[in-house]
């Protein structure tokens, strides 16, 4: 509580000040031309711009989603690739889901910048604050340390909030890689060619304290080329709301290494490591995930993935293919495998009804687990009453199988077979 009151008074105190000066967009016209326009995952909107002096700036911006989920049937279990049957408990509520507040700008030099993230997922009780530092040397070289995502799939590049749906599609959201404190550097390195390279400390760091984490870091690296416009959209966003009157096109491809541990005692059946599910659901690093009372402690984790989307006249596509690789297991008894490997991919498409009011979109996603098969179809809409991606009503109808994910910030549940509706409205500055 004390966190949300602060976040407000702060807002309030500085919102004061920001009345009666001019837009935004020109205000911030001659900082951008400084201050790196990417800060990685967390990537701060430009909200509005709440003091300037010769120190440096401050900005505030705000991202914020109430959303209504419901998991069908009400009542569900699923049986592991072990033959052991699990109960799931399906959701039906309303959540003011998640709240983003972010301070950003430079400070002392003008390529010197920085970003504050008051972040908070209601639905977990999870509340952090988050951040980055940054200095950019020129347009191929900007380097940074705080917190970011892992370079693994390209929803982990930058693009939230501007996906087709609130969250992620199932086969992204089973084989990410997460969120973690390390180092990184970013840039144009040739005309139209971007990439971004990271040093983490794991795969996710949600959850996990120094003291838990090994000694072993987490390299990742994305690479991608925009031959014809060499844009796609703000923040390489999903769906053509802008309208593209010249075929923008984008072609990428990530992988992520990481040696992951339990983080926790052999007392405790459940992990602290959540961030990697084998393909029927079960948490890798759980008791009995892979043999009957049999726990993993640590393992190799490989992912590769690779993408393409175009955008053309409110018409958008794209698809991304998934491998994933997980060996030499350390556990504490005898194991039926030395290694897994699970494939899968995504299909998005989404299209303009209405220029910048109304989009349809579709998709599917399936995984080819080394367990378990198993796939999605949705279909959603996107509405919005202000004419800017920002502010949209989003509404989304999800038929799964044998989903091999699941969380409590995301659509879906490990082991579900059924339906999900969800119905979303957000605002972002």
């Amino acid at each position: 509580m004390r966190i949300y009151i602060l976040i407000y008074l702060f807002t309030f105190a500085f919102s004061i000040k920001a009345i009666g000066q001019k837009s935004n967009e020109d205000t911030l016209n001659d900082e951008n031309q400084q201050i790196p326009k990417t800060w990685g995952t967390i990537d701060p909107g430009k909200g509005f711009q709440v003091a300037k002096t010769k120190y440096g700036t401050i900005n505030i911006s705000l991202y914020v989603l109430a959303r209504y989920l419901n998991q069908l049937p009400g009542v569900q279990t699923f049986t592991d690739h072990l033959g052991v049957t699990h109960k799931i408990d399906p959701r039906n509520d309303i959540q003011l889901h998640r709240i983003l507040a972010n301070m950003s700008g430079y400070i002392y030099l003008p390529k010197l910048s920085y970003v504050v993230t008051f972040w908070t997922v209601n639905s977990t009780n999870q509340v952090a604050i988050v951040g980055a530092l940054g200095y950019s040397f020129n347009k191929s070289l900007n380097f940074f340390t705080g917190i970011s995502g892992n370079a693994g799939t390209r929803s982990m590049l930058g693009s939230h909030p501007y996906w087709l749906g609130t969250d992620r599609v199932m086969a992204d959201e089973f084989f990410r890689p997460g969120f973690t404190s390390g180092a990184w550097v970013n840039g144009e390195i040739l005309p139209k060619i971007f990439y971004k390279v990271m040093l983490g400390n794991n795969l996710s760091q949600l959850g996990i304290n120094a003291v838990q984490i090994t000694r072993k870091l987490t390299p990742s690296v994305s690479i991608w080329w925009m031959p014809t416009t060499g844009e796609f959209g703000p923040r390489g966003a999903y769906g053509d709301f802008e309208g593209h009157e010249k075929l923008a096109t984008r072609i990428g491809g990530c992988f992520t290494f990481s040696r992951e541990n339990r983080y926790n005692d052999l007392s405790e059946r459940s992990p602290d490591n959540t961030q990697i599910r084998n393909s029927d659901g079960l948490l890798l690093y759980q008791t009995g995930s892979l043999a009957k009372d049999v726990t993993v402690l640590d393992a190799d984790y490989k992912l590769f993935s690779a993408d393409a989307g175009i955008k053309y006249k409110g018409l958008f596509l794209q698809a991304e293919y998934f491998f994933r690789t997980l060996s030499k297991f350390n556990a504490d008894g005898p194991l039926p495998v030395s290694s897994i490997f699970d494939n899968g991919f995504y299909i998005q498409a989404a299209y303009m009804i209405l220029p910048k009011k109304l989009e349809a979109y579709t998709a599917t996603s399936q995984v080819f687990g080394q367990f378990r098969y198993s796939h999605e179809f949705l279909v959603g809409t996107n509405f919005y009453p202000a004419d800017t991606r920002n502010f949209r009503v989003n509404g989304q109808f999800i038929k799964v199988l044998k989903c091999p994910t699941g969380s409590t910030f995301g659509y879906y549940l490990a082991g579900q077979s059924g339906y999900i509706l969800s119905f979303a409205a957000s605002v972002f500055f």
